[in-house]
């Protein structure tokens, strides 16, 4: 599936390459046309946006949501292991199953960085590959709605996915995610206290368990734990974490 490709790219941090690239993106979408009409205008029109941007404002700008705002973080073990140290194992889990897949990244990123995700599901066979991304979906829902509050046109590759997934999201686990704190990048004190981080150990350190995409779905299910400083509202239910098996910045 060319379009993970595509998404994934949009995804990375903004780069004379991807601006130049812009062309080639849009025809690979028309091309393998999957996404719905209204979901192929606005990665259309986001492809746009970051082509006639100023570069610098570009990287800027990807820099206040997806490095600064942890509500927006684009790892995904961020939003359900947080920096416990659950999050260190399910790491080790999803490089084995990136390494059974046959699929060697090429950046230095951690292996839950969503663009890096979506490259390794954009190798597998089309059913594979949506079964892979609806796994999250959750979390791909919930950044979508934070990024539609903010009216960025980043929405639209969250949209896409959700809509490729095909999926019925976990309702329970999309309301723990929309229960916790979304802070604007220039509200200083609430990012602080949503970055306090306790130590984290990544490494092989528990049982090997089965790196298969039924076990990546069980550890997406699993988590409901807070992360440290994310605790739920009250009465909001449990919070999602993905956690156990398989699963920053280009």
């Amino acid at each position: 599936m060319k379009t993970l490709k595509v998404l994934s790219a949009l995804l990375t941090y903004p780069s004379d390459e991807l601006l130049v690239a812009a062309p080639e993106l849009k025809a690979v979408l028309a091309k393998e046309g999957i996404l719905s009409r209204r979901d192929l205008a606005a990665v259309m029109a986001l492809i746009d946006d970051i082509a006639v941007c100023d570069l610098f404002d570009a990287q800027e700008r990807y820099i206040l949501l997806f490095d600064r705002t942890r509500s927006l973080s684009l790892h995904l073990f961020e939003h359900v292991h947080g920096e416990s140290r659950d999050r260190g194992q399910a790491m080790v889990d999803l490089i084995k199953l990136y390494e059974d897949g046959g699929y060697t990244p090429t950046t230095s990123e951690l292996p839950d960085f969503l663009p890096l995700f979506l490259e390794y599901a954009a190798t597998r066979k089309p059913s594979e590959a949506i079964e892979l991304i609806g796994q999250p979906g959750h979390v791909l829902a919930a950044l979508r709605e934070r990024l539609a509050k903010r009216k960025s046109p980043y929405e639209a590759v969250f949209a896409a996915l959700v809509a490729l997934s095909k999926g019925k999201l976990d309702e329970a686990a999309l309301a723990a995610l929309r229960a916790e704190p979304d802070p604007e990048p220039d509200d200083l004190e609430a990012l602080d206290a949503a970055w306090e981080e306790e130590e984290v150990t990544f490494g092989p350190a528990a049982a090997k368990a089965d790196c298969g995409v039924d076990s990546l779905a069980a550890k997406l299910r699993q988590a409901r734990r807070p992360a440290p400083g994310l605790e739920p509202a009250a009465g909001a239910g449990p919070r999602t974490v993905i956690t156990t098996s398989p699963t920053s910045r280009v």
